[in-house]
């Protein structure tokens, strides 16, 4: 079966849950009364019923486990929202210029590669020594294999595409564009992960650090996003609000990967080695091959050593 046919498998199954959901009555009340409201005061209503849940879910996690968890999770959403200022270049361009989108994922790959070095790795063999005298490395090389198979097993077996794909896309294939989107959220599942995994070991300055790089990484990542919708002729308003929303799986993965290491501490060095195996995953897989598919890429090599270099002086500067 292709993957747009089981695209289309998906979608025909996805649309009847939410034909369900659609006819719970609690489900058509609260959708009458926020029809009833005028198209501002529903943008209001969604953005305050978004802050109103991260800060409840903050809040439970400073009761239970420490203001270092709940800010992991704000930092999670915070990184997540990152897409959201690379779509908002849709606003203003009809595009971007190949050479400088490749720059602009060189430098973020760069940026990755390093937070997930010192900030995952390391710390990872670190937290497994102190368990395990002399295994932290092994602790850490399990989790990273594991990682990276389970990003090979959802790249192979959910319905997506890849970025280069995307960039060859005729701009009616709105099915392919879709896919596309669905791939960005796929990773960034993974990302939010090891947000999490991060501020869950107790270390401020790993978790900021890697928020950081990974909010960086999201930026492109909103561009790729919201530029092919503008194109197949969604509004860029509309365009930017689905960029935006890719991002927030990052919060979900953030949340689990700050709670699993806060439940259960000895999984810690696992756990970082997993979010680093996926994140070197996506680095190899999505984010170089990108940057060297269209030639001179010579720029793009540049802007992964500089991103490199930054990161590693940033990670230094926190510690």
């Amino acid at each position: 079966m292709s993957t747009l046919e089981n695209t289309d498998n998906i979608s025909n199954n996805a649309a009847g849950v939410w034909h369900r959901i659609q006819n719970l009555p609690w489900f058509v009340s609260i959708h009458q009364k926020y029809l009833s409201l005028d198209p501002r005061m529903q943008k209001i209503g969604l953005f305050s019923v978004a802050l109103v849940s991260i800060v409840m879910v903050s809040s439970v996690l400073r009761v239970f486990w420490g203001p270092i968890i709940a800010i992991g999770f704000i930092a999670s959403v915070l990184a997540g929202l990152a897409t959201a200022v690379g779509a908002l270049s849709a606003l203003f361009f009809k595009e971007v210029p190949a050479r400088v989108f490749n720059i602009m994922l060189g430098a973020a790959a760069g940026v990755m590669l390093a937070a997930t070095a010192f900030s995952l790795i390391v710390p990872g063999i670190e937290f497994g020594n102190q368990l395990w005298p002399g295994k932290g490395m092994f602790a850490v090389a399990i989790g990273m294999f594991i990682g990276g198979v389970f990003l090979d097993l959802a790249d192979r077996h959910m319905p997506h595409l890849h970025f280069m794909a995307n960039r060859d896309l005729d701009e009616s294939s709105t099915r392919k564009v879709w896919l596309f989107i669905f791939a960005i959220t796929i990773h960034n599942f993974p990302e939010g992960l090891a947000v999490g995994v991060s501020f869950g070991s107790g270390d401020m300055s790993n978790g900021i650090a890697l928020a950081i790089a990974i909010g960086l990484q999201n930026i492109p990542e909103g561009m790729a996003v919201a530029f092919p919708l503008v194109a197949l002729g969604y509004s860029r308003t509309k365009a930017v609000w689905i960029g935006t929303l890719t991002g927030l799986v990052e919060p979900v993965g953030g949340l689990f990967g700050v709670t699993a290491v806060s439940l259960f501490s000895p999984i810690l060095p696992v756990a970082m080695g997993f979010a680093a195996g996926a994140m070197l995953f996506v680095i190899s897989e999505e984010i170089i091959p990108e940057t060297q598919s269209k030639g001179k890429a010579r720029h793009a090599t540049y802007a992964v050593l500089c991103g490199f270099i930054i990161m590693m002086a940033l990670d230094g500067l926190l510690r």
